[in-house]
């Protein structure tokens, strides 16, 4: 199988802001360009929204206070959140805080016009203070978390860098080509822990999909289920679909349906049941034989969805 090859020089940089730190690559071309997004908002015309910006940053936990600010007497501000952490005293000089609100400050965000804090990855909106967090809990420009399901992995950053950190850092199978083809052996298929689980990262559209195959208690006894994630946002995962199948003695079980994004959850993805879900009864029947192992061989394939400029239908792209 034939896949796109192309000369480049990659390399990993970091951010670090008041969500902590996430991780992006900046990757060159033959002609030397930079193929990373700068920050299109100018230093000039942010630089004043900036400094008062700062004077709305909590002095414990360095994140943007919103209301209700509160103060001292001397006029050191806190979060609220910060407020019953430190059990109503200031954090700077100790005096009892009370219940004092800093009003001025509070007025003055609402003047404030800042840009997206993810300006460094791309986005060149800028918003009102207030309404500034609720843009950046869902904006496009916004790193990925982590898409392994085996531990509580808090690393984020863009997509090349959460590849290399999977293959480097977490061991996972890389495979290229759109379809494939896996055996799960158990020996003891009537006790399953929880989370037993397999993840492979497949390449192939110039893109990467998460495989992701695990046993767990549901209800009185285990099920297996497979299902595949898309290392991108929902939107483009849609223009993707892919089919899985498992069989044996005669007998298959298909899926068919849409990945989902990595920015929906492994956990959220599993408890919705957005896969091909496979009760042990089926499982041990497929498996053949003594029905002392369990014997599961799942294929699968992905595919782009293209449509057809006259009929207005989607036509199937089985190549990568």
């Amino acid at each position: 199988m034939e896949t796109e090859s192309m000369d480049c020089e990659s390399s990993t940089r970091s951010i670090t802001n008041d969500n902590g730190t996430y991780h992006f690559s900046s990757t060159k071309n033959h002609a030397g360009a930079a193929a990373v997004v700068t920050n299109i908002v100018g230093p000039t015309t942010t630089a004043a929204a900036t400094s008062v910006y700062e004077l709305l940053e909590c002095p414990l936990c360095t994140f943007s206070m919103y209301p209700p600010i509160h103060q001292c007497h001397n006029g050191h501000t806190l979060c609220s959140t910060c407020k019953v952490r430190v059990h109503n005293r200031c954090p700077t000089c100790r005096q009892e805080l009370g219940d004092i609100r800093c009003l001025a400050l509070e007025k003055v965000a609402e003047s404030l016009e800042l840009p997206c804090k993810y300006y460094n990855l791309g986005c060149p909106e800028i918003f009102p203070y207030y309404s500034k967090l609720k843009h950046e809990s869902l904006c496009n420009f916004r790193p990925y978390s982590c898409p392994y399901a085996g531990s509580e992995c808090g690393v984020v950053g863009d997509i090349p860098f959460l590849v290399s950190h999977l293959r480097d850092d977490h061991k996972v199978d890389m495979h290229a080509g759109s379809t494939f083809n896996h055996r799960y052996v158990k020996s003891n298929p009537r006790e399953v822990e929880n989370a037993t689980w397999m993840l492979t990262v497949f390449q192939c559209f110039g893109q990467y999909f998460c495989l992701h195959f695990e046993a767990f208690q549901l209800g009185m006894g285990p099920v297996y289920m497979a299902f595949l994630r898309f290392m991108g946002d929902e939107e483009e995962a849609r223009s993707y679909s892919y089919s899985l199948e498992v069989g044996g003695s005669g007998r298959k079980l298909t899926w068919e349906g849409a990945p989902r994004s990595i920015r929906d959850s492994h956990r959220k993805v599993r408890d919705s049941n957005d896969g091909l879900i496979i009760q042990r009864n089926m499982a041990l029947f497929f498996s053949g034989g003594d029905r002392k192992e369990l014997k599961l061989r799942v294929t699968g394939k992905i595919w782009k969805e293209q449509h057809s400029p006259d009929s207005g239908l989607c036509i199937p792209n089985l190549s990568s």
